[in-house]
């Protein structure tokens, strides 16, 4: 606790977050998209109920109590878990009389006879496709791969986190009458989804329906998972576009969504691919929306409740590079055995598992239809049926859209189009909220540290110092982390579990701890997969590092003096370009960006963050200052007031804001806070300036006449072509950008390094 004395001689004392002191709640719906679901579900108290450690089960978990319960208290927990009622015992019936289904079968069957036998047919293939998708539940497989499972984990894990109060909330979004639920998760791991169908079944919320990715399966494997739980997509489904109903395997898998949302069984459904290395959508999960999409559209269900899931691992179980050097082989049991005896001599220390706030769907879809639909009208358009008296302005009172509401006017081009967007942007949407609501681990921010700001070494108190440091600042942009204790225990636990990428010497006369990360390339991206979750929680700062160094790299030959960073004003006008560069350039996902927020307003509040942390101060101007100071002088005639200007002039205020300024000052505690912040942005930017280089070579073979013409150096875009300033000696390709030549990284690192 710290005591800070105002101006006017008032005491405040400001709390400073550290290890548990502070726990933000993080996973708040868009209160743009979803106003409403913003109150639903949430109580301010949720964020101090504590966290479960869903792998730790006692006697205290079962029924009964003694030493023998004690010994068998996992066989006994499982058995009393409530498996809840599966889908329909008729529903190769109902799929096969869904209207659905019948119009595919009767475009099959075109041209033909539409006689018994070609009935027959079509039903036969039409139940061949519904077996590929699912399989009943099997309940000794269930209870015996969940006891499998537990033990398993608490030999893999040190634990597994749950927050209390958000799984109080999911709890309270399940009891809601006639609504299912629904959780989008991030993929990190082959683990996910027999690890949240284990936590999910045994914190009561039912055995989910795992939607398995674009991952191919042996046939036993396959069987297994789908008893399980597992769906699959159809074969000719992944080889279609997402939509068509008139194909009979998009049919009968929309049939079969309709169906588990109508008994209300959890289906759970990633939005990535793991090992992916960026947030990227992935097709098998714009397969799977699209039906939960149709089925509120066309009124199967009267709306859908979404839970954004996000997963964070210490170490994640799978080896990174043996799964992408086997990713193309089929995964069999043979290998998930061999894999999991493998990974029973690691350590992989803690898992943190986050819900973020259920929305709703229907919500959701209206919001977004309505401001597609204003994306094209005028000004006066929308406000004339206002004037008039014959519409209202409210975006719920636009356009009246509910379930059903598309299928009577539209066109299925219309249709198409609209599915398409409103997946895409759901899609977007509940990744970036379950990236948002992912907690940090301790070995990412050593990961971070080491990577980024001790690549030659660092002694462990002075390691100490930064972790604590990198805590504070991502506790206060309200962000949470996976860990706790003394953080000393912390530090080194983390050490451990980078295991032989870092290496440690006791020094005996200091009596300190001196680290060294391995100086390898495979060390180096180890560290930044360790390290990447980092990227989102300080990522509108790593944005505006990089356009004020982009700045700083564009002055440097016109400074006649070289002088310090703190002692140059840049304008904001410079700034909101560079910035605005920057967003246009980088993928929206990997800056955790929202699809419903304009990369303009994003822009201001990057700025406004610079300023916060300490990177920025404004510069007063010699009219500021007048205009600011009105105190009386001894020797003034009259008060400074009266030669003021209160005129209302629009142009003075456009001109006096258009020429603010700021000045870098370096914020108490981390001076080279900048440079840290460019780095953790400098691998993705280097890796454009790669892809830059390699597509402007030449290709090859080449003859000899014409090598010397192409070798020689490119020329620097005009500056009507990059739309700004260029300083010479820049001989970087374009990517097509006109804003690549301005933001280019071995431009950046020419002034502050690499």
């Amino acid at each position: 606790m710290k005591t800070w004395v105002c101006d006017l001689g008032q005491k405040l004392e400001v709390f400073t977050p550290f290890l548990g002191k502070y726990r933000p709640f993080v996973g708040r719906c868009c209160q743009t998209c979803t106003p409403r679901s913003w109150d639903c579900f949430y109580h301010e108290q949720f964020s101090s109920l504590g966290f479960r450690n869903v792998i730790r089960v006692t006697e205290e978990n079962t029924r009964y109590r003694g030493w023998l319960v004690r010994r068998l208290c996992y066989f006994l927990a499982v058995l009393d878990w409530k498996v809840p009622a599966d889908v329909p015992g008729d529903l190769a019936e109902r799929i096969c009389r869904s209207k659905r289904v019948r119009d595919a079968a009767a475009g099959r069957a075109r041209g033909s006879r539409a006689d018994g036998e070609s009935l027959l047919r079509w039903r036969a293939k039409a139940l061949e496709i519904l077996a590929e998708i699912q399989a009943p539940l099997s309940l000794f497989l269930l209870r015996f791969c969940a006891w499998a499972l537990l033990r398993l984990l608490n030999r893999l894990f040190l634990n597994v986190q749950l927050h209390r109060g958000q799984l109080e909330m999911v709890l309270r979004a399940a009891g809601t009458p006639g609504v299912p639920l629904v959780f989008l998760s991030t993929h990190k791991s082959r683990l996910d989804g027999l690890l949240l169908s284990f936590l999910l079944f045994s914190q009561g919320l039912g055995v989910p329906r795992v939607t398995v990715g674009g991952q191919t399966c042996s046939p036993r494997l396959r069987a297994l998972l789908r008893s399980l739980g597992g769906v699959f997509l159809p074969v000719r489904t992944e080889r279609t576009p997402s939509g068509q109903d008139e194909e009979l395997s998009g049919a009968v898998l929309a049939a079969y969504v309709e169906e588990v949302l109508k008994s209300r069984q959890p289906l759970l459904i990633f939005l990535e691919e793991p090992f992916s290395g960026t947030l990227h959508l992935s097709a098998p999960a714009c397969e799977w929306l699209a039906p939960v999409y149709r089925a509120l559209r066309d009124g199967a269900v009267s709306d859908v409740l979404l839970v954004p899931v996000g997963i964070a691992y210490d170490v994640v179980p799978d080896g990174c590079r043996e799964e992408r050097a086997h990713g193309a082989r089929p995964l069999g049991l043979r290998a998930c055995l061999w894999a999991a005896c493998r990974a029973l001599r690691r350590e992989f220390g803690c898992v943190r598992v986050d819900f973020a706030q259920p929305f709703s769907l229907q919500e959701f879809a209206a919001k977004n239809l309505v401001r597609q639909s204003r994306a094209g009208k005028s000004l006066e358009e929308l406000l004339l049926p206002a004037i008039l008296g014959t519409g209202q302005v409210d975006g719920d009172k636009a356009e009246v859209w509910g379930p059903g509401a598309g299928t009577a006017t539209g066109t299925a081009a219309g249709l198409k189009a609209e599915e398409e967007t409103v997946v895409t942007k759901l899609g977007l949407h509940s990744l970036s909220d379950g990236v948002a609501c992912s907690a940090v681990m301790a070995v990412g921010i050593t990961s971070t540290l080491l990577l980024h700001k001790h690549r030659e070494g660092v002694f462990l108190s002075r390691l100490m110092a930064d972790f604590s440091w990198l805590l504070e600042e991502i506790l206060l942009r309200h962000r949470d982390v996976g860990f706790s204790g003394q953080l000393r225990a912390v530090v080194l636990h983390s050490l451990s579990l980078l295991g032989a990428r870092v290496a440690l010497y006791r020094l005996s006369p200091p009596g300190d701890v001196l680290v060294l990360p391995e100086a390898s390339a495979a060390a180096r991206r180890e560290l930044s997969l360790r390290g990447a979750a980092l990227l989102p929680v300080f990522a509108g700062e790593a944005v505006g590092a990089c356009a004020i160094r982009a700045l700083l790299a564009e002055m440097l030959p016109f400074l006649r003096v070289p002088a310090g960073p703190c002692g140059v004003v840049l304008s904001q006008d410079e700034l909101h370009r560079k910035i605005l560069a920057l967003l246009w350039l980088l993928p929206p996902n990997l800056l955790g960006l929202q699809p419903c927020q304009p990369l303009e307003c994003y822009s201001q509040d990057v700025l406004d963050k610079l300023i916060r942390c300490g990177l920025l101060e404004a510069e007063e101007s010699e009219r500021e200052r007048r205009l600011c100071d009105v105190a009386r002088r001894p020797f003034l005639r009259k008060p400074p007031w009266t030669e003021m200007d209160f005129a209302d002039s629009n142009s003075d205020d456009e001109d006096a804001a258009g020429k603010r300024c700021f000045k870098l000052s370096q914020p108490h505690g981390s001076p080279d806070f900048l440079l840290f912040l460019c780095r953790l942005l400098s691998p993705v930017l280097q890796t454009y300036a790669r892809a830059a280089a390699f597509l402007a070579e030449p290709s090859w073979p080449q003859s000899g006449r014409s090598f010397p013409a192409r070798a020689e150096p490119l020329s620097v875009p005009s500056r009507s072509e990059t739309g700004g300033s260029s300083p010479p000696g820049n001989r970087l390709p374009t990517l097509g950008n006109r804003f690549w030549n301005q933001m280019s990284p071995a431009r950046l690192g020419s002034f502050w390094g690499n």
